[in-house]
């Protein structure tokens, strides 16, 4: 049996001021002694998991190095939830996707294109990304790293994705320049984080993390659909065919991962923390993707 992985103590003097974007309470911190890196601390919702979602989802980023914001396990004032260090600190802004896609297509005054959630699709996101970096490479690169995270978010089911959820690096100290693809970031619906362990034994028991698993719905719609928005699993199984080039290396990484490698990070959140239901229910959910994502391509 590993360690469980460590609690950060975080005093609610530390924090200069909350922060609004989002459903739930959240507020930037800076720890005494150092002045340069933020961090988020977040609360989960009552009676849902996000907490230990947003820890196990950072270690299987790290795990498939896919770059990802690192997060801790956290107590402020006695109350449970969970830290993620800035991701665009010291000369970097983040920029977040819907401010690239309305970029990349701009709103008329003629209304000749409106942007709208369903053009959240993986079409409009390449074009988008195309157009924010100047390089062929650069752009390359950074459609590759956004596959690599549906990659991550179909393993762990993050149905979250949405266009706030992803985003660039802008270099403060040089005009218009975007340096590269944000860390993922923001893992919390996750994992049936929502479940309560009674449902989860009954889907245990009935086979069923794989039928959760497919009725997900993610935050990316199908190009030309203003209904569909498939599970993160089952927008690989339908764009991953169509772009070989930029998701093989993602579906790569998965050659070399491990279940044991999965339990243990698993199991490494503390039992006081996460119920023995909801470590057996996360474990069968990633194996199943996993299994399903090497059947991909």
């Amino acid at each position: 049996m590993s360690a469980y992985y460590p609690v950060v103590e975080v005093l609610p003097e530390w924090a200069p001021e909350t922060e609004n974007m989002g459903s739930k309470l959240k507020f930037w911190y800076l720890q005494p002694g150092d002045i340069e890196s933020y961090w988020l601390f977040k609360y989960p919702r009552p009676e849902r998991g996000e907490h230990w979602a947003e820890k196990i989802a950072a270690e299987v980023a790290g795990l498939l190095e896919i770059p990802c914001a690192r997060v801790e396990l956290a107590v402020c004032q006695g109350m449970r939830g969970a830290v993620s260090k800035d991701i665009a600190s010291g000369n970097y802004a983040l920029v977040h996707g819907n401010e690239i896609l309305e970029n990349a297509f701009p709103y008329q005054d003629t209304a000749e294109y409106n942007f709208h959630l369903a053009d959240h699709n993986l079409v409009n996101i390449w074009l988008a990304l195309d157009k924010t970096f100047e390089s062929e490479s650069q752009r390359q690169e950074a459609k590759c790293q956004f596959a690599e995270y549906l990659i991550l978010d179909a393993v762990i089911g993050n149905t979250d994705r949405h266009s706030e959820n992803w985003g660039v690096l802008k270099r403060l100290t040089v005009p218009d320049s975007v340096e590269s693809i944000a860390p993922s970031y923001d893992h919390g619906s996750s994992l049936g984080r929502e479940l309560s362990d009674e449902r989860r034994e009954q889907l245990l028991a009935e086979n069923g993390a794989g039928r959760y698993m497919e009725r997900g719905r993610g935050q990316i719609f199908r190009h030309g659909s203003r209904r569909r928005r498939p599970s993160p699993l089952q927008l690989i199984r339908l764009e991953a065919p169509e772009y070989p080039d930029l998701f093989r290396g993602a579906l790569a990484k998965l050659d070399s991962l491990e279940e044991s490698s999965l339990s243990q990070i698993v199991d490494s959140v503390p039992d006081d923390w996460m119920s023995s239901a909801a470590k057996s229910f996360a474990f069968e959910l990633m194996s199943y993707s996993c299994g399903q994502l090497r059947e991909v391509i």
